[in-house]
C-alpha cells in the first residue's frame, strides 16, 4: 500500500511494450501546453516513461525521452539468443537476460533514487508471492523499474528487499486506484493502447504474450475507470487508432510517437482535458482488414 498522500493532479502511465512510444507524443503536448501533475504513478513501460519525465519534466526532458525511443531497437531490451532459450528449457524460468534493459535504464535515466526526481514518482510492480500491487515511492530507481517491467517467463523477477516482484501489469497495469489512494483529486491516465488492426496474431512466445498482455491492460482500464470513476474525475489521453504493429515491434516507434502527438495536440485543442469518459480507442472494436 502507498505510504504516502501527495494530492493534485496524478499523470498514470500504463505498460505496454514498443506502445510506450505513444506516451512520449502524450507528454511532448501536454508539456507544451503547460500541463504538469503533483505526481507520477507508472506501471512497466509506463514506469520507465513516468520515471524519465519525474527526473525532467519539461521540454527537453521529454525530447531526449523522444530521441532514446527513436533509437531504439528489439535487440536492445529483448536480447534473446540461443543460449538464453535453452537455458531457460533446462533451468532458468525467463528467456531474455535483463542486462539490455538495466545498461539501457543505466545509461539514460535522469535520476538514481525515485525520491531524487523532480516531481513525486511512484513505480507500481507485483509481489511474486503474494500476487498484489506494490508501490515504490523512494529507493534506488533502476531495480524498481527492472521489477516493474518483468514480464513474466519473458524476464526473471527482481528481487528488492526479501520480496521478488514482477512485472505491474499482473496485478494492476493502469494503476488508477494506487493514484486515487495516494491523495490524487484528479487523474490524467496515458494508456499505451493495444493492437487493434493485426491482419494476424503476432508469432513468437514473447511477442504473444506482450500482445495478450496489452489487450488484458485495455480491458482492466475500463473496469477500473468504470468502478472509481464516479468518486474522483478521471481524464483518459485517447491512444492511437488504428494500431497494426505488434508491442514486440520498435521499428516504429518514430511513427508512434508523431501519430500520437498529432492526435493529442487535436485533442487538447478540441477541450479533451475538461472531458470525463472512456475513449472509444479504448473500447472493443473490430478493423476491417483490407482484401490483399
Amino acid at each position: 500500500m502507498p505510504d504516502e498522500a501527495s494530492g493534485g493532479t496524478a499523470f498514470v502511465l500504463a505498460g505496454g511494450g514498443s506502445f510506450g512510444a505513444v506516451q512520449v507524443g502524450m507528454l511532448r503536448e501536454l508539456v507544451a501546453a503547460g500541463v504538469r501533475p503533483n505526481f507520477i504513478v507508472g506501471c512497466s513501460v509506463g514506469a520507465i516513461n513516468g520515471v524519465h519525465y519525474a527526473g525532467a519534466p519539461d521540454s527537453d526532458g521529454v525530447a531526449r525521452l523522444e530521441q532514446i525511443w527513436r533509437a531504439l531497437r528489439r535487440s536492445d531490451i529483448f536480447p534473446l539468443r540461443l543460449g538464453n532459450v535453452l537455458a531457460a528449457f533446462m533451468r532458468r524460468t525467463y528467456l531474455v537476460d535483463p542486462g539490455g534493459l538495466r545498461a539501457l535504464l543505466e545509461r539514460h535515466l535522469p535520476c538514481k533514487t525515485l525520491e531524487e526526481a523532480a516531481i513525486p514518482v511512484h513505480v507500481v510492480a507485483t509481489s511474486l508471492l503474494a500476487g498484489i500491487a506494490v508501490c515504490f515511492s523512494r529507493g534506488p530507481a533502476i531495480p524498481a523499474v527492472l521489477a516493474s517491467a518483468a514480464i513474466p517467463a519473458a524476464f526473471p523477477p527482481v528481487r528488492i528487499g526479501e520480496d521478488d516482484y514482477i512485472d505491474g501489469g499482473v496485478a494492476s497495469n493502469t494503476p488508477v486506484e494506487t493514484a486515487r489512494e495516494l491523495g490524487a483529486t484528479r487523474i490524467v491516465v496515458l494508456p499505451s493502447g493495444y493492437a487493434c488492426a493485426l491482419a494476424s496474431p503476432p508469432s513468437g512466445a514473447v511477442a504473444s504474450a506482450m500482445h495478450a498482455l496489452n489487450v488484458m491492460i485495455a480491458r482492466q482500464m475500463i473496469s477500473d475507470i468504470e468502478r472509481i470513476g464516479d468518486r474522483i474525475e478521471i481524464i483518459v489521453v485517447p491512444p492511437l487508432c488504428p494500431v497494426d504493429v505488434s508491442p514486440y515491434d520498435f521499428t516504429r516507434a518514430g511513427e508512434l510517437i508523431d501519430r500520437s502527438a498529432a492526435s493529442t495536440r487535436e485533442w487538447i485543442g478540441s477541450g479533451g482535458l475538461n472531458r470525463r469518459g472512456i475513449p472509444h480507442q479504448l473500447k472493443h472494436h473490430v478493423h476491417k482488414q483490407k482484401p490483399a
